[in-house]
């Protein structure tokens, strides 16, 4: 039987694919109204970052184990706990009949009846829900948090159990999202003067100029301000990079694993566009983006570049960007997926990709040249501790401050690197360094 698809319906459906085959992907809900699409972005969203809490509460008020149901049953009772305890405008009866309807359709009525009795079960004790309580404490940690077991293991034993919860609850948290105002098709000031007309809250980041810290990018898509190219939507601590490497008009830069291409236009829009930047990513679909990102931002100096990074072979430039493949630990926030996507064997892939792909930069630079080494990971391997082996090999290049281009607030190693924490610093974790060719 078909029924139209409604935020709800396709929601669920991206939800069982992502279980399925460890990809999220927003393509099914193309065929619906951009408020319908950005519902569906919220529930997702959300629904991933509370996914073990809401399993834990599955559980407990149903009969049937969580391992012995199917994965659209899951999904559908996901959405539906979530829409009754999250969603202020969804009433209780609402929330139950949305899930009921939902599981009747996909899996027929005694499933339907099934979904009926939990989330009445639950509906009769929302006043006192139960609490997680497991004597394993990463275990525990897991499940009231949201995090994988792997995860929440590494971060107590780094960061002490007080500061984890803290990352873990920013990272539950809506994010927070930033726009740059793009010299190339507007001027700041008067990027500026559009919100204030268009009566769009925003807040002028004090730590670079042109960005801005906004409630919603929905006013920024609906105005065709993107389309146009008079901004990005680029959190703050993504533009630490492209400020770091202070690319200058006539310039020869390397932007490697570039694609989508937000830090290429950035360092376009620093360089006024003067000079030359060579895009470089594996991935022809997302170099599409990046040209399309291009064209729109009038970023008129960027070529691009399909190639692999690790053994590509280019000219030696004044300056290389590698903002390395990682776990992406740093953007849970905005990625919930990702939480439920990575284990300990992808953190030693990464590792090892960013190790090759350093090496192969390395040897794209001037003498005096620069190179600069950025992640979106809070994970020490991925970060400093790769660059301190690469250091270890390489005496032609060593660490340049940091001081003189970044805010204090996110510089760490006596001046050396930047770090930045979701829960600490109001934007997304990451992490870089500037390295200097000597020899």
């Amino acid at each position: 039987m078909e029924t139209e698809a409604t935020s709800r319906s396709v929601s669920v459906e991206i939800l069982i694919n992502f279980d399925e085959t460890d990809t999220l992907s927003y393509a099914a809900a193309d065929r619906l109204e951009r408020r319908e699409r950005a519902e569906i972005r919220e529930y997702v969203q959300n629904i991933l970052r509370k996914r073990s809490y809401l399993d834990f509460l599955i559980g407990h008020f149903s009969n049937v184990e969580m391992d012995e149901m199917k994965t659209s049953l899951k999904n559908i009772l996901r959405l539906g706990v979530y829409d009754m305890l999250y969603m202020d405008s969804t009433p209780d009866y609402a929330a139950i009949n949305e899930a009921v309807k939902l599981a009747k359709l996909k899996l027929g009525s005694r499933t339907g009846d099934l979904v009926n009795a939990i989330m009445r079960n639950l509906q009769r004790d929302a006043e006192n829900l139960p609490k997680p309580s497991f004597e394993d404490r990463n275990k525990l940690v897991s499940i009231t948090f949201s995090h994988p077991e792997w995860m929440v293991q590494r971060w107590r034993s780094r960061f002490g159990e007080r500061e984890a919860f803290a990352l873990m609850q920013a990272n539950n948290k809506r994010p927070v999202y930033f726009v740059r105002a793009n010299n190339l098709r507007t001027k700041t000031e008067n990027f500026q003067l559009r919100m204030t007309k268009k009566d769009i809250p925003f807040t002028p980041s004090e730590w670079l100029p042109g960005y801005f810290e906004v409630d919603s990018v929905a006013p920024f898509i609906s105005n065709k301000w993107l389309d146009k190219g008079f901004c990005q939507i680029q959190d703050i601590a993504s533009g630490f990079a492209p400020f770091l490497l202070d690319p200058q008009p006539g310039e020869s830069i390397h932007d490697l694993c570039a694609a989508p291409g937000t830090k290429s236009v950035v360092m376009s829009d620093l360089m006024n566009a003067e000079g030359d930047i060579l895009a470089v990513d594996i991935s022809s679909e997302r170099l599409e983006q990046l040209a399309d990102s291009a064209v729109r931002c009038h970023a008129e100096n960027i070529r691009i570049r399909r190639g692999d990074a690790t053994d590509i072979e280019l000219d030696e430039a004044d300056a290389v960007l590698l903002d390395a493949p990682c776990t992406g630990t740093g953007v849970l926030s905005k990625r919930a997926d990702l939480r439920w996507q990575r284990d300990e064997e992808e953190l030693d892939y990464s590792v090892e990709l960013q190790e090759r792909l350093l090496k192969s930069a390395a040897g794209m630079v001037k003498k005096g040249g620069r190179l600069v080494y950025s992640t979106c990971s809070l994970e020490e391997e991925e970060n400093m501790g790769q660059v301190s082996n690469f250091l270890d090999e390489h005496d032609n290049f060593e660490l340049e401050s940091v001081e003189d281009y970044l805010p204090e607030e996110v510089i760490i190693e006596d001046g050396k690197a930047y770090q930045t924490f979701p829960h600490e610093h109001g934007c997304d974790g990451h992490f870089g360094v500037r390295l200097k060719r000597l020899k």
